[in-house]
Formats: C-alpha cells, structure tokens, sequence
C-alpha cells in the first residue's frame, strides 16, 4: 500500500492546522493513506477540541505576545506551539484504520518510538497516548474520526519553550504559574535534552519514513496536495481562523456557581479521569440534570459523539448509581469511543458540581 508523504516544511500558524484538517476532510473511501509533515514558523496557542478556552487558555497574555489561539479538531490539552516541533499526521481512510481508539494510538506511535530509538533516545509507548523518556514526557498524540479519515496526529520534539508554555496556560496565581513552569521543566523532555545535538529534520524524517514502512507496511512515497486537497486545506484555513470555531465550546460557561430560581443552579467542577481531565457544567434542577455540558482534554471518538452523551443525560437523577446507568446506556447508544474514561468517571465529575446547600 503506498503512503502519500507530503511534506509541508514551515508554514504560518494557521496553515500548519489547517493542512491536515483539509486532507482529511478531502479523502474519500480507496484513497491512499497520507502521512502530512509541517512545522509552524510563527509560534500559537493550540487548544484541544473539547476545551473551552477561557478556562484553559490565558487570553489577555497571548493578545499582549500576539499569539493566535486555534482549537484543533483533535482531543487533549493546551499547548504552546512553534517552530521547534515537527508535526506529524497520519491520514488513513477509515475502512483500513482500527475503530477503536485503543488500537489506533499503538499502531501510529510505534513509527515515532521506534525512530526516537534509533537516535539514541530510549522513548517507549505508555498508554493511552503518551512516548515517555524515563518517566518523562517526549510527545502526546491525538486522534479524530474527520468524515471518510481516521487521523492521528503527534510530533517529534526538538526542543520545547516551557516557560513561555506556563504564562499561556490559565491559572489561579502567579505562585502556582512558577510551579507550573518548574513541574514542566521536570516532567518534560526533548531531544535537546536527550542528545548532545539534535538530528537534522532531514536525517529524521528519513528514519521515521523507514520505519512507517517497516512497521505499518506501506511504501512511502513523497507527493504534493491535489486540486481538491488543495482547495480543502484553504477552506480549513478559513473556518480554523473563525471565532465562532475557536470559542464555539462553553458558551454556557458561568464563572462559579449560580442560583438561578429555587432548586434551580448552574455550577462547575472537574474530575480528571486516566484518559483527561472532564471539566462539567451542569444545570440542575430539583435533583435532576437540566442541563449538561461536558468539555476537556480526553479523546472522543467520532467528535459529536459527547454532545449526544450530554444530551441523553438530560433529566437523570442526580445519584451515583443513576448516573453510572445512565452515562453507560448514553456512551454505548452515542458509540462513542472515550480510552480512559469509564462511566463511572462521568458519574464523579457530573456529582462533583453538584450544588452543596
């Protein structure tokens, strides 16, 4: 099976999300697998498909650095981005991908471990997504379901700027951001750490071609976007740059808990779950769900699919063993597919906003 290499090199900010956004919105049912390769030469904030930026991301710090912030079509966390990370995405249709998420992250990310080896860095998987460097973090890796596609998306790690990572990121005071900068400088590593000298993006890409073909059973082969890729990496383009995308999640955010009318409240909480951190905000009414919104940095699988969940939670008590029923019956009717995160996990976190009288 060919694998269709295109390699973007460095691009602006945008451009590097929106190239494997459009490819994968391009691919139909036959196509060829592409693995997209891209650098951003402008540094940004990137936030994960289901957080809500303004619990995550602080704003008022990335207007002043003119930092763009660009929500991803993939799960998981906030992260300052720039030219010091080699992007990679694999494109694979869906009928020749696995279904599930748990299948998906050993297939893809063997390429990537088993390159880091061979520059000398003893990286290994560490489920659900991570490459951990002795118990230090080297590179995480979404995946997505994007219409016909199954992407994964991860990186190789030249160097990475933690402190300008800790001033992006939203936190309760200036003490816990220092702390936040030193626990990244120690549970984060990168080839610049590992290695006297970090390998020329060449000699690297040559290495993890290799082994994609080898470990996957592809023969890889450079390629340049067609007409229709083309034009749908520049639709992407757009609709990555639009606020109504970027702020689209949490628009029910209230800051703390409301009162809204006898028995009625709105409040928030957080439950961090193996899989992500599951931040709720949750509208109850006489003990019951009201209303639900349900956001984080875990993976979902097909994306939509924690909406319907939300939704199919709507009017179930307020009891754990309620809620675990219910939250079961809504993911398997939903056919969502969430590594990491149980039931019961959307249980606590739901329970966790509960208004206390």
């Amino acid at each position: 099976m060919r694998l269709r290499v295109i390699d973007f090199g460095s691009v602006p900010a945008l451009r590097s999300q929106a190239v494997f956004h459009g490819l994968a919105h391009a691919m139909r049912p036959g196509d060829d697998p592409i693995l997209s390769l891209v650098s951003p030469e402008t540094p940004y904030v990137c936030v994960g498909m289901f957080q809500e930026v303004a619990l995550e991301v602080d704003e008022a710090y990335c207007r002043a650095r003119g930092l763009p912030i660009i929500r991803r079509h993939i799960g998981g966390g906030a992260v300052y981005l720039d030219h010091n990370q080699l992007f990679t995405h694999f494109i694979w249709p869906r009928d020749k991908a696995p279904s599930l998420a748990a299948n998906i992250y050993p297939m893809f990310i063997e390429p990537v471990v088993r390159t880091y080896r061979d520059l000398g860095v003893p990286a290994q998987y560490r489920p659900v997504n991570d490459i951990h460097v002795n118990g230090r973090k080297i590179g995480g890796t979404g995946a997505a379901t994007i219409e016909d596609a199954t992407l994964v998306a991860g990186s190789f790690m030249f160097d990475f700027d933690t402190a300008t990572m800790a001033k992006c990121l939203k936190v309760p005071s200036e003490k816990f951001r220092d702390k936040l900068r030193t626990t990244l400088d120690d549970y984060m590593t990168t080839m610049r750490k590992e290695l006297p000298e970090p390998p020329a993006r060449e000699a690297l890409i040559a290495l993890f071609l290799g082994h994609c073909a080898r470990w996957l059973g592809v023969e890889p082969e450079y390629d340049r976007p067609d007409a229709r890729e083309t034009a749908a990496i520049a639709e992407q383009e757009a609709l990555l740059a639009d606020p109504e995308w970027t702020y689209g999640v949490g628009r029910k955010f209230v800051a703390g808990g409301v009162k809204i009318a006898a028995g009625t409240h709105l409040t928030e909480a957080a439950h961090k779950a193996p899989g992500g951190l599951i931040r709720v905000h949750l509208l109850e009414r006489d003990g019951r769900i009201a209303d639900l919104l349900l956001s984080g940095d875990f993976t979902c699988l097909p994306a939509r699919g924690i909406d319907e969940v939300a939704r199919r939670l709507h009017g179930c008590a307020l009891e754990t063993e309620a809620l675990e029923a219910a939250a079961s019956a809504a993911m398997q009717a939903a056919g969502v597919d969430m590594p990491g995160v149980a039931p019961a996990d959307l249980a606590t976190a739901i329970l966790a906003a509960l208004h206390k009288a």
